[in-house]
């Protein structure tokens, strides 16, 4: 049996009708960018996560810049953030001015370890950008904590985990700014570029808003350099219609998830550990496995799709060498970077395929 890694057109398919009434009715409204459609949704988005603003923008890496420019963090300072993870994390520092310096994460949640932050934070510091890496919320508490004692903004990275809750808290609404992307691949996405930023400040709401439209809110005036990120109509109505059913969606990943746990108990590998207050969204399923490349390359030789996010950590990258960083400096990504293997895990894969896939990893691994 094929596993697909991930099945879109069978989501597609099921929500069908309600999509295509959405974007029939941009269309013939005849207003694409920043329309009432846009509006709604950042509504909607910032009720279901507890706070009053929602910005919609161009996409989840533009969130995340924007987030930066907002809370004026630019050329001079540093930004703490996670080696593991993708690379518009970092990169969104880099373009913001600003400098990236990375700290360890935690082997068993593959987020932010508090105390290696901790050691990171210099006069030059102004903030952390905390991910919550494959729908997990990191430990919030001790990093805001931190971020108070040091007067440091924290903006939240939530591209994998929009609904995941932290001690009964949605995430982006723990921060200063949570940053969300409705990539195609997201638990709530878009079938395009899309993304958005929330916030409970007003001021930052409104610095957005400007930096979102060319520095201009009124389309005369340009009262800073700003760019051009603009979520469009026909992407935020198909978000609109998604959001009706991420709850459902997003606690049929939690049970394919325990069901994975399940099955794969006492076998020569780790799973997703729970913990006390956390829960996550299960944007992947991420096992640590020894020999991971071999069984990956089996795995596919049987049909199951798999991914690895993400093989070379992000202070070893070419693109970040100018930073200094070596070999060994952070083990703990460096470790977990040769050993994550995601496993398919969508709300419309079958219990039969979670039971397949799951029997091909025990009988490579034991």
């Amino acid at each position: 049996m094929l596993i697909p890694f991930l099945d879109l057109q069978t989501q597609y398919r099921a929500i069908q009708a309600e999509l295509e009434t959405a974007i029939r009715d941009v269309l013939a409204g005849g207003q694409f960018i920043l329309g009432p459609t846009v509006e709604a949704l950042e509504r909607e988005v910032a009720a279901s996560l507890g706070v009053p603003f929602g910005i919609g923008v161009a996409s989840g890496t533009d969130a995340l810049y924007l987030a930066l420019r907002a809370l004026d963090i630019g050329s001079g300072d540093e930004v703490i953030t996670t080696p593991f993870t993708f690379i518009a994390t970092a990169s969104a520092i880099v373009l913001a001015g600003a400098t990236p310096v990375f700290a360890d994460i935690q082997p068993d949640s593959f987020n932010l370890d508090p105390a290696q932050v901790s050691k990171q934070v210099t006069p030059r510091t102004k903030a952390i950008l905390v991910v919550h890496l494959y729908g997990r919320p990191a430990e919030m508490d001790p990093l805001l904590e931190l971020a108070r004692r040091h007067r440091l903004k924290v903006i939240e990275d939530c591209a994998q985990a929009f609904g995941a809750e932290y001690r009964g808290r949605k995430v982006g609404s723990l921060g200063d700014a949570g940053c969300f992307s409705f990539y195609p691949t997201k638990n709530l996405a878009a079938y395009g570029d899309g993304g958005m930023v929330v916030t409970k400040d007003p001021a930052v709401a409104e610095r957005v808003r400007l930096l979102r439209h060319h520095g201009s809110v009124d389309r005369r005036g340009y009262q800073e350099m700003g760019v051009n990120s603009r979520l469009d109509e026909l992407q935020a109505a198909i978000v609109r219609v998604k959001l009706r059913y991420l709850e459902g969606w997003n606690e049929r990943r939690r049970k394919l998830a325990a069901f994975y746990n399940e099955l794969l108990k006492g076998a020569n590998l780790v799973t997703p550990s729970p913990s006390d207050g956390i829960q996550p969204v299960f944007h992947q399923y991420t096992i640590r496995i020894p020999h991971r490349d071999a069984v990956k390359v089996q795995l596919e030789a049987f049909g199951i799709e798999t991914r690895v996010y993400y093989p070379i950590p992000l202070h070893l990258q070419p693109v970040f060498q100018s930073l200094g960083y070596q070999k060994e400096d952070l083990p703990e990504a460096e470790q977990a970077a040769q050993e994550v293997l995601s496993l398919p895990l969508y709300p419309e894969l079958s219990e039969e395929q979670v039971k397949e896939a799951a029997g091909a990893v025990t009988a490579l691994v034991g």
